[in-house]
């Protein structure tokens, strides 16, 4: 039943901190909730964008700054719900994303990742957001507070600014809500895992809630350990009302030891994984400790039913110390037959260490009005940002000389750290943009959009020795689409959208390298680079609506990269650079029948090359090449179903076509494919226990790469999951 209460006329918009300080002054009475709020002429509902614990898909997203339907974006867009996560297990980031097609992993020479979309960098470029601010690169990060993973693909400069030439990813934070209601999971699994997640959620007040979810996880992995410990609290209040606002912190705290680097054996120019995945040749000494802690301040104000202004603050401290042994065959390897327990490897060492202090602020408007006898759907908005970072990308320190063989993984082997202090590089970076776009009805069942976004970038370097440079841009993203929408059924749509990357992306310069005629120095003095999406689909809603259909065409292209300049003594590399990727998009999720769900991503590129390039000689891609980290095929299934009342079974397919690493066009990492299970019984609507078995044949396969090593793909596991609410 529906409770209504009107309130007076709005009053005029208030300045968000004011508010937040008149509500906390006076809180809201302690009452049971209404989930409905009749103001006037403004009905607000409470709900969440749809319940993503218990379903495989989503409608509506808040990816395209408001919230929207998926079939008003003319973009390619992938939703992993909470759902699907916890099917999975996937209790770790990047694992998430690589159940999302078209992303692959460039392993770091220190263990670092850098995740590619269509073959275009993700990660080093900055385009991994949390609710819609922008996340700190070079972390560690859980699921355990995750309502849904977004990936938006292609283009997106003008909702975003800086980066997103393959797209962007969004997590979406689990938000209060007015439900009583409470989870714990206990997880038991190989590798001595035990993990263990809270999700609290309490009515504080008729209008208010508070949500908290804390995570513990524990895992030796055969080695390579990682124990995090992660919290989440965030209060909400006002909802229904003209204003809300909420409040919430977040905390993880990773420490682990990172499992990358197994060395190559080459048989014909391909990559053949030959050391069993569970097995870790690095020190014990070796260690990845990550900490991310940041409090984000959010208010909407709802002018009516279908227009809000959205502000966020957000300040975070983030740090990273990483001490990792590249691994590696002491003397060269010519067939399988030298391969055996007294095989030597030797651990050359790599370090990176670095902080980052990064404060946001971002206010959007969404809303929907008359004009000029159109309807018109308007977003627009403005964000700006400052980052103070401190890095050390070479903090290595000198060889240990403790050594092992092929037999003696996971050997105990440590060593003191003697480094001392390390000589930081310090990065200063501002960032301001502004952007507009409007959806308007051009004639019945026809819309167009319309956007434009101006950015204004600055960074500021200056390493230990104090050699600095400072830059600045001023930069215009347009996007521009046109949607078919017959029915509410279907969406036919085609777009065009630009991305940059500026040349003062964070974090890439060397210590003492930023002297004239240096390549730092060049690659500094650069202009951004450049790229365009243009792409060509529909969107269904099929099985009685019960589950969304998308495909699409898509042509990505990056048409002044960054390249070498001949000329030595010159002060900056050409743009002369052009690569493109083009193919197909699928995307599949709901429920075919009331006990069968489907969930599955498909990308198709068949067409992807090296368009442009000064470079000629050696093992880096070059003219003609097809680009590193862009597989032909990449695919991902997961589909369950419903037995009976208590037993409910799954079945998940990952699978990545042969890739070259960066850096050496004469190698390939072959396809694989792997195999999921699932099965669950439900004691009561309350309790479930589930079991899952990943990688089930025990495949070897090289998953991350680069440029002499690999990171293998996880070896089978088993895991048990005992879940309650009340």
């Amino acid at each position: 039943m529906t409770d209504k209460t009107t309130l007076p006329t709005m009053k005029p918009l208030l300045p968000l901190a004011a508010l937040m300080l008149a509500s906390a002054m006076n809180p809201p009475a302690n009452a049971q909730a209404a989930p409905d709020k009749d103001m006037g002429t403004v009905l607000i509902k409470d709900k969440r964008v749809e319940d993503a614990k218990s379903v495989l898909r989503v409608r509506e997203t808040e990816i395209g700054k408001g919230r929207q339907a998926l079939r008003d974006i003319p973009q390619s867009v992938t939703v992993m719900t909470e759902r699907l996560i916890n099917d999975r297990n996937l209790d770790d980031f990047r694992a998430v994303l690589k159940t999302t097609a078209g992303v692959t992993f460039q392993a770091g020479e220190t263990g670092e990742e850098d995740v590619r979309l269509r073959g275009f960098s993700l990660g080093q470029a900055g385009d991994i957001y949390v609710d819609g601010l922008r996340d700190a690169p070079l972390i560690e990060r859980d699921t355990f507070n995750q309502d849904r993973v977004e990936v938006l693909k292609g283009s997106a400069s003008m909702l975003f600014g800086k980066g997103s030439t393959g797209g962007v990813v969004n997590q979406v934070n689990k938000a209060p809500h007015l439900l009583e209601e409470h989870e714990l999971n206990l997880t038991l699994g190989s590798g001595n895992q035990r993990r263990l997640t809270g999700d609290f959620n309490w009515i504080t007040g008729e209008d208010a809630a508070l949500r908290l979810n804390a995570m513990t996880h524990q895992a030796d992995n055969w080695g390579a350990k990682v124990d995090k410990k992660g919290i989440a609290p965030t209060l909400r209040w006002g909802i229904g009302h003209r204003d809300e606002f909420s409040v919430g912190l977040y905390h993880l705290q990773t420490d682990g030891r990172p499992l990358y680097n197994h060395p190559w054996f080459l048989q014909n120019g391909t990559i053949v994984p030959t050391l069993p995945a569970q097995n870790y040749y690095g020190l014990a000494s070796d260690h990845l400790r990550t900490e991310s802690t940041y409090g984000t301040l959010s208010h909407v104000h709802r002018l009516d039913a279908d227009s809000q202004i959205k502000t966020q603050l957000r300040h975070g401290h983030y740090e990273r110390d990483l001490w990792a042994s590249a691994i590696a065959f002491v003397n060269p390897i010519s067939s399988l037959a030298d391969i055996n327990a007294s095989t030597a490897l030797k651990r050359t060492p790599k370090g990176r260490t670095g902080q980052s202090d990064l404060t946001q602020l971002q206010s959007d408007y969404s809303g929907k009005w008359q004009a000029l006898g159109r309807t018109h759907q308007v977003l627009a908005g403005l964000d700006a940002y400052q980052e103070n970072a401190l890095r050390n990308q070479n903090f290595a320190g000198t060889a240990s000389g403790l050594n092992t063989t092929v037999g003696c993984p996971n050997d105990g082997a440590w060593r003191a750290d003697t480094r001392g202090t390390p000589a930081m590089t310090r990065f200063k970076a501002q960032g301001l943009g502004v952007y507009a776009q409007d959806t308007v009805e051009l004639a019945a069942h026809i819309k167009w959009v319309a956007g434009l976004r101006f950015d204004h970038f600055s960074g500021d370097y200056r390493d230990p020795s104090d050699h600095r440079f400072q830059m600045s841009e001023n930069l215009w993203s347009p996007r521009t689409g046109l949607l078919y929408q017959p029915d509410d059924t279907s969406s036919y749509y085609t777009s065009a959208g630009t991305s940059y990357n500026t040349s003062g992306d964070t974090y890439q310069y060397a210590l003492g390298n930023f002297t004239a005629g240096s390549a730092n120095a060049k690659t500094a003095n650069t202009p951004p680079e450049k790229s365009r999406n243009f792409e060509l689909g529909g969107k269904w809603e099929v099985f009685e609506k019960k589950a969304s259909l998308a495909v699409a065409v898509f042509h990505t292209e990056k048409y002044n990269e960054r390249n070498t300049d001949p000329d030595v003594a010159a002060t900056q590399m050409l743009l002369s650079g052009k690569r493109h990727a083009s193919g197909m998009e699928f995307n599949l999720a709901g429920r075919i029948t009331p006990k069968w769900e489907v969930f599955y991503n498909q990308t198709w590129i068949p067409n992807a090359r090296i368009d442009e390039s000064n470079t000629t000689t050696g093992n880096a891609q070059r003219l003609g090449d097809r680009p590193a980290l862009t597989p032909k095929h990449s695919a991902s299934l997961w589909t369950s179903y419903l037995l009976t009342s208590q037993w409910r079974v799954a079945g998940g397919v990952n699978h990545r076509s042969e890739q070259s690493p960066e850096g050496n066009r004469n190698v390939v990492a072959a396809a694989f494919t792997t195999l999921d299970a699932m099965a669950e019984y439900n004691f009561s609507d309350a309790t479930a226990l589930k079991f899952n078995v990943n990688n089930l044949t025990n495949q070897l396969y090289a998953d991350t790469l680069y440029r002499g090593f690999y990171g293998p793909g996880a070896p089978r596991t088993v895991q048990v999951s005992l879940k309650t609410r009340f």
